[in-house]
């Protein structure tokens, strides 16, 4: 068995065709076919099904496709590894982050780490925050950025960088705009605009809400912040996000309220796997995060 065919069986299984395979490898598609044939006649088990120009997987090539995707992580991993140790400054960090950071956390962060390491290349993913957890327990990133920082999965450890404040963000003509702060139990009329259910921040907003008497009523979802932020600029409902997201300046149209009862608050930190260990490069940004989060308070304070 030969990392050509395990590079070659992995883009026909995940294209799910040959000729789209051999195209992205940039080959003859009968060399990409001859050494599919190959592998299965050395292994002795039909892969694909073949069906006209398509093909897909047998239960057994599922089996196989699932041990090789891990192999070829290790392997890759180990490359990088390698090439970081003699070069940590021009290494690649694999890091995910959800949408609430995107406008401003992860920017500033990479901007910042950037002045010290200008040739470190980032490969970013955005997730929810269950989404992320899972990149990072199956190795699919190796960091994230993320909020609340989990406390109870044995498979992922983590620092936490920094408390923030959740707001409650209300169209400009809400009857409570001219407030300085409200509580929670004030906005139990209102529709709410919120993430789809499985986004932390619902859940937030939701055991907030059941908490002080009510339950939320949801009259939109969105799953981009900026998309929830727009929908009450519309005057669509009436939202609860982190302050963060709006330190650039507010929506049209809208005014920011601090919560009063109850003090909304929640922890942002950065997870990797507690089985492996991170490559060079992102030991070294892993390190400054909490280096440089811990100025920022410092600062802010």
């Amino acid at each position: 068995m030969e990392l050509k065919q395990i590079k070659y069986f992995m883009e026909v299984a995940e294209r799910e065709h040959v000729t789209e395979a051999a195209l992205h490898l940039d080959i003859a598609q009968s060399a990409v076919s001859r050494q599919i044939f190959n592998l299965e006649s050395e292994l002795e088990v039909d892969l694909f099904i073949r069906e006209g120009r398509s093909v897909r997987l047998t239960q057994v090539g599922r089996i196989f496709y699932e041990h090789m995707k891990n192999a070829t992580m290790v392997i890759e991993n180990a490359r990088r590894e390698v090439m970081e140790y003699l070069e940590p400054a021009k290494g690649t960090v694999h890091i995910g982050f959800p949408s609430s950071m995107a406008a401003f956390t992860m920017p500033m962060a990479i901007s910042a780490f950037r002045r010290s390491y200008p040739d470190v290349k980032f490969n970013l993913s955005q997730g929810s925050y269950h989404q992320l957890i899972d990149k990072v327990v199956k190795g699919e990133v190796n960091m994230a950025l993320l909020a609340p920082v989990p406390s109870k999965n044995e498979k992922i450890q983590g620092d936490i960088l920094f408390s923030e404040n959740i707001v409650a963000l209300l169209p400009a003509d809400h009857p409570l705009a001219g407030e300085s702060a409200i509580d929670i139990s004030d906005l139990k009329e209102d529709a709410f605009v919120m993430f789809p259910e499985g986004f932390i921040l619902r859940d937030i907003t939701f055991e907030a809400c059941i908490k002080h008497g009510f339950k939320p009523n949801v009259s939109f979802e969105g799953e981009d912040i900026d998309a929830i932020k727009g929908l009450v600029s519309a005057g669509l409902g009436i939202t609860l996000i982190p302050e963060i997201t709006l330190v650039d300046s507010l929506p049209r149209d809208t005014v920011k309220l601090e919560l009063h009862e109850p003090k909304m608050t929640r922890t942002v930190g950065v997870i990797s796997s507690s089985e492996r260990q991170l490559l060079p490069t992102e030991q070294r940004f892993y390190q400054f995060l909490k280096q440089f989060f811990t100025r920022l308070e410092g600062f802010r304070n």
